[in-house]
């Protein structure tokens, strides 16, 4: 993925999920610098930019749980060469698409009418809370995925070896498909 006059762009993203995963991303501790020195870091929640980027990796970590996950993911696959599912909640759905067991408006209800909160009724309209889609989903049944990572969450040494064997161009060991 190396070549002489170009320096592969990174980017990470956190949809529905715990920030675990980016969690794991960064106990890659002292090998961070090793990476930096590989790669353009162009994108991930820490950094500010306006637009997405073009990438040539991008690691996503989360569910698809609402429609600015959708519309988002979607513009990045655009943007992305290789897609890669980051984790439990990005391969499966896993906690995230527990949701799921409910119907969305039995969940608002939960959270904005039953429990103790300083909004008073489900946010509609121009609300910030964006429009829960009717079922959480994992990221390949959205767009199409190149590569995943299972795990809840991956350790940063299974990030570390993937990275590593994708920049150096060989096919990472067991993240072709999940199950």
């Amino acid at each position: 993925m190396n070549d002489a006059n170009h320096k592969p762009r990174l980017a990470t993203l956190w949809l529905g999920g715990c920030s675990g995963c980016h969690m794991s991303f960064f106990d890659l501790d002292e090998r961070l610098i090793d990476l930096a020195r590989r790669v353009e870091f162009c994108a991930c929640p820490l950094m500010d930019y306006k637009d997405f980027p073009d990438a040539d990796i991008t690691l996503v970590e989360g569910a698809v749980a609402n429609e600015e996950h959708l519309a988002y993911i979607k513009k990045v696959r655009k943007h992305t060469k290789v897609l890669v599912s980051l984790g439990d909640c990005a391969v499966t759905g896993n906690v995230t698409a527990l949701r799921n067991l409910f119907p969305v408006e039995d969940v608002l209800n939960r959270a904005y009418r039953e429990t103790s909160t300083v909004v008073t009724g489900i946010p509609s309209g121009n609300a910030i809370i964006p429009r829960l889609l009717p079922r959480v989903r994992p990221v390949h049944e959205v767009v199409k995925v190149d590569y995943f990572i299972p795990a809840c969450p991956p350790s940063a040494d299974a990030i570390h070896a993937f990275l590593t064997a994708l920049l150096d161009g060989r096919t990472p060991s067991g993240s072709g498909r999940f199950g």
